[in-house]
């Protein structure tokens, strides 16, 4: 029996119209326009990481509302979940303006304004045919943005486009807004800040602020930026941010939608090694995947990183860069999979993120889907813990971090390479070299703890994920290990590796060179001896390992030694 032909899958489509009508693969959240309708409020904020469907989410906003092609878009919405709802009537009632400032990327104010200038002009351009009914004052004003001249209005131009639609039509107008903060936050980045934010401060104020002409406004954005700022007495504004329970099936990938796409695309992985690469996310209290992810392991049906090869991150960067002393043991236990306790709310401004960074950078990392709730979130206190969500993001995190502390990776690759094939003097040789070339890294520190070189160390050997299970500071035996490397393939024979780490107590600063060096080497021995003691191979050899390689380092700033053992 022949396997049915599999539908196909809308890579980088966030056209509704295009993914119906050409029969691409849908995840159905229609049901969201019944939603909206529902809940009322004039104006709705929806915050949510980057491509997580929120311009699909728009485009099939535009297409169900506008009163445009009114006949030929309902045939969109035929046999899904929307054309059961009561709500369907509202179908093509509208005059709708969809603007979005999703591929805003600009160097200077300038070059953004007109960047801005020419989405306007566009946007009127769908309009044009309404000219003819503009008296000569409004018809003035109308050609001086779309011929993009010295003495147009562009602060009112989203404003007087409903209120000429509304006097056209007597229907008030739909206005959505994609992507609302990407100007902002790229002008924050490129340092053009102020400039921008005032511009947009009266543009969205206008349109949005006490309207006579508009229906709703539906605005999507990553960032809750600056509302007491853009959106000054706007008091109809709704906020839903990933905080939020509400919306939330809206903005990602549900279980049982990825169970059923599994199933459509004969798919055999199971669903908990897809939670582990794409899953993790809580969103309110509900469980989310990432759907750029989701979309693309059903296309290529391997398991790798997809949603972070999508932008240069160049906002965390720049955070991270400012904040990598401080951040540093957070950063540390999040590459070890642990938990952090930090404070997480949904009104964060770039003014509070400048005044306080070590305590908003995480909630910037939150909202912009690097990070997510490991518990039940406290709103009363705002008080939770955080964890990178899952495997892509903790590849994303370990590249980020070698990075962000040693500027480039020359050197890494030769380390891993050494200690993959069991050669341990060109380890020493390596990791010498990276210390001894990187000495910002010690700036992070004025105490070397153990915990400090356990961060150093993960970072820099989580380059081998693709080939082996990389575990750390947990049980095996009758203790817990630093660091464990479990090779994913047993059947290519690769040695399996535990690393345990010492660091001498730098109040023997006075310790000259000969001491430090025997007592370097003696504490490689007490760490080869504790995982002899501790039965730390007991994992690897249950795991039908038998070849493993246990190495002992020891620190003393940036001196170290290096003794191991094979059984």
């Amino acid at each position: 029996m022949k396997n049915r032909r599999k539908k196909r899958l809308p890579i980088g489509i966030s056209d509704f119209k295009e993914i119906i009508e050409n029969n691409y693969y849908y995840f159905d959240k229609t049901k969201f326009i019944e939603n909206i309708l529902e809940d009322g409020s004039k104006v709705k904020l929806f915050t949510r990481p980057r491509r997580f469907g929120k311009t699909l989410n728009m485009s099939m906003l535009k297409y169900f509302f506008d009163i445009k092609n009114k006949g030929e878009n309902r045939k969109l919405f035929e046999n899904l979940e929307i054309s059961k709802s009561e709500y369907f009537e509202k179908q093509g009632n509208f005059f709708v303006i969809s603007i979005s400032f999703k591929n805003y990327d600009a160097e200077s104010w300038e070059s953004g304004f007109n960047t801005i200038k020419n989405e306007i002009k566009l946007l009127y351009n769908e309009f044009y045919l309404i000219r003819d009914n503009l008296n000569q004052s409004d018809l003035a004003d109308f050609d001086a943005i779309w011929l993009k001249k010295n003495n147009a209005d562009w602060i009112n131009s989203l404003f007087n486009l409903t209120r000429y639609l509304y006097e056209l039509s007597g229907k008030k107008v739909v206005v959505l807004i994609d992507e609302y903060d990407q100007p902002i936050i790229d002008s924050y980045i490129k340092r053009n800040y102020e400039k921008c934010i005032a511009f947009f401060k009266a543009f969205y104020g206008k349109v949005l602020k006490d309207n006579n002409y508009l229906e709703m406004g539906i605005l999507t954005g990553i960032l809750r930026v600056a509302k007491e700022n853009i959106f000054s007495g706007l008091n109809n504004l709704e906020v839903h941010t990933i905080l939020d329970d509400e919306f939330t099936e809206y903005f990602g990938i549900m279980e049982n939608e990825v169970e059923k796409s599994l199933e459509d695309f004969d798919l055999k992985y199971e669903l908990n090694d897809v939670q582990k690469w794409y899953n993790g996310y809580l969103f309110g209290e509900k469980k989310v995947y990432n759907p750029w992810s989701i979309i693309n392991f059903l296309k290529n049906g391997k398991l790798k990183p997809y949603w972070v090869n999508t932008s240069e991150n160049g906002f965390i960067k720049l955070y991270l860069q400012k904040m990598k002393k401080e951040i540093f043991d957070d950063f540390s236990k999040l590459l070890n999979k642990e938990e952090i306790f930090e404070i997480i709310n949904d009104s964060m401004t770039f003014g509070n993120l400048e005044a306080n960074f070590e305590k908003n950078i995480w909630n910037l990392f939150f909202h912009s889907g690097y990070l997510t709730l490991a518990r039940e979130y406290n709103e009363n206190n705002e008080e939770t813990y955080l964890k990178i969500p899952n495997e892509e993001i903790l590849k994303m995190f370990s590249n980020m971090f070698i990075e962000v502390y040693f500027g480039n990776s020359n050197n890494f690759s030769k380390l891993t390479n050494a200690l993959k094939n069991g050669n341990i003097e060109n380890f020493k040789i390596e990791l010498n070299k990276i210390l001894l070339e990187n000495t910002s890294i010690f700036d992070v520190s004025g105490i070397y703890k153990e915990q400090f070189y356990h961060g150093l160390i993960l970072g820099l050997i989580l380059k081998l994920k693709n080939e082996y299970e990389i575990l750390s500071n947990s049980f095996a035996g009758k203790g817990r290990y630093d660091l464990l490397l479990k090779p994913k393939n047993i059947f290519e024979r690769k040695e399996g590796i535990i690393i345990e780490l010492k660091a001498i107590n730098t109040d023997n600063l006075k310790l000259n060179s000969e001491k430090i060096h025997e007592k370097l080497l003696n504490e490689c021995e007490v760490a080869l001896h504790q995982i002899e003691e501790k039965e730390y191979t007991s994992i690897l050899k249950n795991a039908g390992i038998d070849n493993i390689l246990k190495i002992g380092i020891a620190f003393f700033g940036k001196e170290f030694e290096v003794k191991f053992a094979r059984e």
